[in-house]
């Protein structure tokens, strides 16, 4: 009995991971396709635009941990993303706000994907700060690829908080992870729900990280 609902637990983790890395690649392919038809891109450059969103920070995560490419062996991802940029064109004609509808989806990735990379991270063995960083690495480079090919500043260089929102729910991942009771999905979810809590709320209320150091309106480096 006890055999019977140890393995029936360990099924419903799986799921239920299965489940956020669904999300989390629909939540980014939306992102990426939003944001590629602010800038009119004909259909194969939101597909292209959708796909680096989507698997670009795990792409990097896996290089770094030098196993394979998660979405080289797993054909249901690039359905997904394909799938996903398709209704996101459709879906075009009924939404006007691409502004609100991207930041909305692009919350959401991060904070699935962040989750994604620092389980990753502790699968792998490796120190917990490490985890927290390929967490970050997972959450935000798709996006950092995605401006770029867009000829943007990626969100992350600018002064809303975006890494900072990935770096904080890793580590409240991991302490409640550690040092709590809790079940691990309720962690998962609640940690999800933080990011974008916090990602939210900077953009609100305008939260920024400090600078310190000055600088003059002209000078160049």
């Amino acid at each position: 009995m006890l055999i019977t609902h140890y393995s029936l637990s360990i099924k419903m983790h799986e799921q239920f991971n299965f489940a956020i890395e669904v999300l989390g690649t629909i939540s980014f392919s939306m992102s990426g396709s939003f944001a590629a038809m602010q800038k009119r891109l004909d259909p194969f450059g939101v597909l292209i635009i959708a796909f680096v969103t989507s698997v670009g920070g795990g792409t990097v995560r896996d290089l770094l941990l030098d196993i394979p490419v998660f979405w080289m062996h797993d054909l249901l991802t690039c359905a997904l993303i394909i799938l996903t940029s398709i209704f996101t064109m459709i879906f075009k004609s009924f939404e006007k706000n691409f502004r609100v509808t991207l930041f909305i989806f692009d919350s959401f990735g991060l904070g699935l994907f962040t989750i994604i990379g620092v389980q990753k991270g502790m699968h792998a063995d490796i120190h917990p700060l490490i985890c927290i960083g390929l967490g970050t690495i997972t959450g935000c480079f798709g996006g950092i690829i995605r401006d770029i090919l867009l000829n943007r500043i990626p969100l992350i260089f600018r002064k809303e908080i975006y890494a900072t929102a990935c770096i904080l729910g890793g580590s409240v991942f991991l302490l409640l992870t550690e040092f709590t009771t809790l079940t691990y999905t309720i962690v998962q979810i609640f940690t999800i729900l933080l990011i974008v809590s916090i990602r939210t709320l900077a953009v609100k209320y305008h939260w920024q990280i400090p600078k310190f150091y000055g600088y003059e309106n002209n000078a160049e480096m």
